[in-house]
């Protein structure tokens, strides 16, 4: 094939020629399989398309027989092929019968051929197919030609994507084929429930001419394109304000991304390729993804929405160069996209009910600003873009994690019900602001908020909550591209308890490792994150770093009273030594004159079984533990309450659990040490009751479960539950619930 600028360019005309002119689908099929077989010099050129998620079809070959078209399916994993599908990347091979995963299939004579070479047909992360060229010598194919396969492979994506080979032996075109009430699960992104209609997020440009007559004129249309963008993330952090915020932080990172050079040399490299300047943008874009989607770090994954963000913002300055700042959402929509940026969602933030997204994470920019700005979303809703259509009727469940597409009468009305009813639900919450969380029979329990940015500390006084029971710290280390500096830590630390107005805080020191890694931490690969070298074990071994927190929290303080608990504590001595690193870090800033806290409070978070069984010194020296019940869970059930396989066993109400929370309570009961439980169990109204049955008086929840909670526990006697519990406990059965449910409805406890 030929690899230099102008050869390339010849080969893509002509692949413009094919497209243009007559003929059916298949009849374009076959002419560019041949065309490109001539290029490359090579016996055998196909390409393969996906009939549906799973299945590739062979639909035109040059080389192999001819019967086999339309015949010959492999699935998406399958063999050579369905690697190369599976994985997103190019495979070439000089003996491809002995290669690992080779699959013969007979149909197509493909015995006699050697050498294979194959790049995913694939168009903004979409795999839409597989390019493969063979030939009967072993040969090794470079770099050069296999990029430029991978031009070809783009330019076939278009035509696919715009109709070119509809009518070839049946292949559909486009997304959005599905209709009727569909359910897609996700996980949330941010709770809440709303109704709207769809608005498909940057639905599909199409190019329907892929290939540059002019380079240097495409030059010129990106370049300007790229010029406009930079002023929209200019003008978006402006838009944030002055002063620092985790808000701010993120747009500071995404305008990093637009004035990334590598970038736009990558953009400029693929037009010179011969490419337009739309395609060279999904061009670079899908091969962005494609090596960024096989990182498992969620802060670099997180890169790949903003620079999706900015792709999108790009193409559309070059369909419409005058108006591509931002697309216009009709009022009451939800936001349907594959996956979002920051800036794209505050462009639409005042006229969206809810969004939903394909991919994304919980910890995502996107999300983030999402809860600041009380939008619910989902994330991880798989097919959503595809399912959707615009202007669907769609019911977003941020609660569950789930959206209703088209839902029928029944469920809209459903739904429209359970509104009204929360509704009344939120004005009785809100009357129980204020009051206390005293049980029936006279006991009182603590119910504080969980907290991860500065944007949740309003929801502390909305809510009734008393105090912060959970301060996540690493938030902003994960949004930064470089190590927050003392004085940026120590100004967060002095608005969050500003903003806590005297309330109690409990700073959880970094809980980092696992899935939560900083990019400008070096980490190694390990077979198993969430049991290696994470949370206190980093601070510990990385003391530069956890000193500069301790530090921090001390100087944001003020003087204040100041909770500091330590994460994933497996051993006595762990905390112990973390404990007088704060004692030292203390006596050397008092020194250096910066006020002592008015009370330090040094505590732990309880999240490994084994911590039951600790010396009693622990339990007598710690300020304060709090269970950390979702990390605890896991670990007493060995089972990842991500993974939904194995999820059912993961339940807070299995009297095994019961019983060893119990052991915890006993031991701190025995010592005076103060006990709250932290987690996703603690939200939910019936397990609060078992664990307020259980003896812990203090819960730390999200703060929209403040209220539901509240109700519940004014509502009942814990007196009785505690006897309902202990027949329960003595007789074997494997879980509590359904005895606590039968003893509990005349509260009408939520399931």
């Amino acid at each position: 094939m030929p690899t230099t600028k102008g050869g390339s360019r010849a080969l893509l005309k002509a692949l413009r020629e094919v497209m243009a002119g007559a003929g059916d689908g298949q009849q374009r099929l076959d002419k560019v399989v041949r065309l490109v077989a001539s290029n490359m010099v090579a016996e055998v050129c196909s390409i393969y398309l996906k009939r549906d998620e799973t299945v590739l079809e062979l639909c035109a070959t040059e080389g192999l027989r001819a019967d086999s078209v339309h015949s010959a399916r492999l699935r998406v994993g399958q063999g050579l092929v369905g690697r190369i599908a599976e994985r997103a990347e190019p495979f070439a091979t000089d003996d491809a019968q002995n290669a690992p995963g080779f699959r013969y299939l007979p149909e197509t004579g493909e015995e006699i051929f050697r050498s294979f070479v194959g790049v995913p047909i694939q168009r903004v992360g979409e795999i839409m197919g597989v390019l493969v060229v063979q030939n009967t010598t072993a040969r090794v194919y470079d770099d050069d030609e296999i990029e430029g396969l991978e031009i070809v492979a783009m330019v076939i994506a278009e035509m696919t994507e715009a109709g070119a080979f509809l009518g070839s032996s049946g292949l559909s075109g486009g997304p959005g084929t599905r209709t009727g009430a569909t359910r897609i699960s996700g996980r949330s992104g941010c709770d809440g429930v709303a109704e709207g209609t769809v608005h498909l997020h940057e639905p599909r440009l199409v190019a329907f001419d892929p290939i540059a007559e002019d380079p240097a004129t495409e030059r010129r249309r990106l370049t300007n394109a790229l010029a406009a963008v930079r002023v929209d993330a200019d003008r978006l952090l402006e838009q944030a304000g002055r002063g620092r915020s985790e808000q701010r932080d993120i747009l500071e990172a995404y305008r990093m991304v637009a004035y990334d050079k590598g970038w736009s040399r990558r953009l400029d490299e693929a037009v010179d390729s011969g490419l337009s300047a739309e395609v060279a943008v999904e061009k670079v874009q899908s091969d962005a993804r494609a090596r960024m989607e096989r990182i498992t770090d969620p802060y670099l994954r997180e890169r790949l929405a903003d620079l999706d963000d900015l792709a999108n913002r790009l193409l559309r300055y070059l369909v419409a160069p005058g108006n591509g700042t931002v697309a216009v959402v009709p009022e009451g929509s939800v936001l349907v996209a594959r996956n979002l940026g920051p800036g794209e969602l505050m462009d639409h933030a005042d006229r969206v009910t809810a969004v939903v997204l394909e991919e994304g994470a919980t910890s995502s920019h996107a999300a983030i600003v999402a809860r600041a700005l009380s939008i619910p979303m989902i994330v991880q809703a798989k097919r959503i873009t595809r399912d959707a259509q615009q202007g669907d009727v769609i019911i977003v469940d941020g609660d569950r994690g789930r959206a209703e597409l088209r839902p029928d009468g029944a469920l809209l009305e459903h739904y429209r019900s359970q509104a009204a009813l929360a509704a009344e639900a939120r004005e009785t919450y809100r009357a129980l602001v204020g009051k206390p969380a005293t049980t029936l029979d006279g006991t009182a329990i603590k119910l504080r908020m969980n907290a991860g940015v500065l944007a949740d500390l309003p929801s502390l006084a909305k809510s009734g909550a008393e105090g912060v029971g959970l301060y996540r710290t690493e938030l902003q280390f994960m949004i930064r591209d470089r190590m927050p500096r003392r004085e940026a830590q120590a100004a967060l630390y002095s608005r969050v308890l500003d903003a806590a107005q005297g309330a109690d805080v409990y700073f959880r020191t970094l809980d980092i490792g696992s899935d939560k890694v900083l990019p400008y931490v070096r980490s190694e690969r390990e077979a198993n994150p969430a049991l290696g070298w994470r949370a206190i074990r980093v601070g510990l071994d990385r003391q530069r770093l956890f000193r500069m927190q301790i530090q921090s929290l001390l100087r944001g303080a003020k003087g204040r009273p100041l909770s500091i608990m330590f994460p994933m504590i497996t051993e006595a001595e762990e905390f112990f030594q973390a404990r007088d690193i704060v004692h030292g870090e203390v006596e050397r800033l008092v020194g250096l004159g910066y006020a002592r806290p008015e009370r330090l409070k040094i505590g732990l978070m309880f999240e490994v079984p084994a911590l039951v069984h600790a010396p009693d010194r622990l339990y007598e020296t710690a300020d304060f533990i709090s269970i950390g019940g979702n990390d605890l869970m896991q670990f007493f059930f060995a089972a990842d309450r991500e993974n939904e396989r194995v999820r059912r066993r993961y339940s807070t109400l299995n009297c095994s659990f019961l019983k060893f929370l119990r052991q915890i309570v006993q031991r701190c009961d025995a010592t005076g040490t103060s006990l709250s439980f932290c987690g996703e169990a603690a939200s939910r109204p019936l397990e609060a009751i078992a664990l307020t049955a259980l003896g812990l008086t203090e819960l730390s929840m999200r703060s929209a479960s403040i209220g539901p909670v509240k109700q519940a526990l004014r509502s009942v006697d814990l007196g009785q539950v505690r006897q309902v519990l202990d027949r329960t406990l003595a007789s074997g059965v494997t879980s509590a619930r359904n005895d606590l449910e039968d003893a509990l409805k005349h509260i009408l406890i939520a399931r």
